[in-house]
């Protein structure tokens, strides 16, 4: 950047981003910490937080590099996971295999992480490791503390999966690993977080706990000397774009939440439905012992009775498994959002006050104070790369809505349809008793 009187605030910047430092990032001998997060000039490019057309990510690029300067390498790239061509992915994670774990002290579940991989990155093409959720719980807070600018996925609850009582029953051992599989596959999709170092031996390293016992990364440290530079400081507001963006994520979360209460108040009612019908079905049955020739069309529609509890007990399963964890994971996603965008609020308001300083000292000097410019680079770049994860967000967000709703659909079109066949079922069978009177 050109020296110069110091200028209003801007959400972003005309400069490239390829020699601008990373929102703070320390120093050279320092970037190891978290490893190299320096965005792609590509992220610049990324669109309003309204626009349609979005930046996807890419496959990432090793550490050391810069991104694909093609913009076209971004697009399309983010599809539901049956659709993704594997030929252009070089790095598959899955979790699968929970085990229970007894022991003295304690009662956890494991489940195994097994990545396959073609990057120079990782010394073998395949690894298999167990992980616990605390590791999982360590991978999210080493990502968020060396990669500040950008949105970390959330896991799942800990302590609490609403509707579900033992948390060591298989359904939500299914429901949590479900969740951990896709909280990584969302990491391993991202063009910066799949290559973070952290990630990397969460996914190789045999014994984790001897990593976990390192120290607080550098990046956390300076992310606190923000928080104490601009401890007294109050931000004068944020760019209208990012303001945007905070508006809708607290619209989104309000409404995503009455959804996902709405949604397990008619889980819970059809529930107990079907226990009505369980017992409502049996009484046709006992009573077609008392009658001669009602038996059989009272058997039948008994059975028919037995078949919708059937259909709606799988409706049921089918919206507690796939609807409600969705609607959850988005409910914490905002929430995420929130907190990273309350970050890039303390890269604003340090450069804010340190402008404000530099004014002060130097009324009739035009150029702008170096460590200002460093400042408001690492704004530009913090903005930059909070858009293109807005803009992925939102791509991954319509995707995901339109896979549930559209299995929503169909999971009810199915269940109506079989109720439909079981009571035609039994129309031939009274039609047949009336034409032989």
């Amino acid at each position: 950047m050109s020296g110069g009187p110091p200028k209003a605030l801007q959400s972003t910047g005309p400069h490239s981003l390829r020699d601008m430092p990373h929102p703070l990032a320390g120093s050279s001998s320092e970037e190891a910490v978290g490893g190299d997060s320096t965005p792609s000039p590509d992220l610049l490019m990324a669109r309003s937080f309204g626009d349609k057309d979005l930046i996807l990510p890419n496959g990432g690029t090793p550490a050391g590099t810069s991104s694909p300067a093609s913009s076209s390498s971004l697009l399309n790239r983010l599809q539901l996971d049956d659709d993704i061509d594997g030929e252009t992915r070089d790095l598959f994670v899955t979790v699968d295999d929970p085990k229970k774990h007894v022991c003295t002290m304690e009662t956890y579940i494991t489940y195994r992480i097994t990545t396959k991989s073609t990057r120079v990155e990782f010394d073998l093409p395949e690894y298999s490791v167990r992980r616990r959720y605390q590791d999982f719980d360590w991978l999210r807070s080493k990502l968020e503390d060396s990669q500040p600018t950008h949105l970390i996925p959330p896991l799942p609850e800990k302590f609490v999966v609403k509707g579900v009582v033992d948390r060591f029953s298989e359904e939500f051992v299914e429901t949590r690993r479900k969740a951990l599989d896709k909280f990584l596959k969302r990491i391993t999709d991202h063009p910066v977080l799949s290559f973070n170092e952290h990630f990397n031996i969460f996914l190789t390293a045999k014994d984790l706990n001897a990593h976990k016992k390192q120290g607080m990364a550098l990046l956390t440290r300076v992310g606190e000397s923000v928080k104490h530079v601009t401890g007294g400081y109050k931000l004068r507001s944020r760019p209208l774009e990012f303001a945007a963006v905070g508006d809708y994520l607290d619209t989104f979360a309000l409404k995503l939440g009455t959804v996902d209460r709405i949604a397990q108040r008619i889980i819970k009612e059809e529930i107990e439905y079907l226990v009505e019908l369980r017992e409502y079905g049996p009484v046709y049955s006992t009573w077609s012992a008392l009658e001669g020739e009602l038996s059989e069309p009272l058997e039948g529609v008994s059975a028919c009775i037995g078949n919708c509890s059937t259909a709606l007990e799988e409706l049921t399963d089918d919206m507690t498994e796939d609807f409600l964890p969705v609607l959850r994971e988005y409910i914490l996603y905002a929430d995420s959002m929130k907190g990273v965008l309350k970050k890039r609020d303390q890269v604003q308001a340090e450069y804010e006050s340190k402008l404000e300083a530099a004014a002060l000292r130097n009324e009739d000097r035009p150029k702008v104070p170096a460590d200002v410019e460093k400042c408001q680079d690492r704004m530009e770049c913090f903005n930059a790369d909070l858009k293109a994860d807005m803009d992925r967000w939102q791509n991954n967000k319509r995707q995901d809505f339109r896979q549930l709703l559209l299995g929503m659909a169909d999971k009810n079109i199915q269940y109506y349809e079989k109720c439909l066949m079981a009571w035609e079922s039994i129309i031939p069978l009274l039609q047949e008793r009336q034409e032989t009177k």
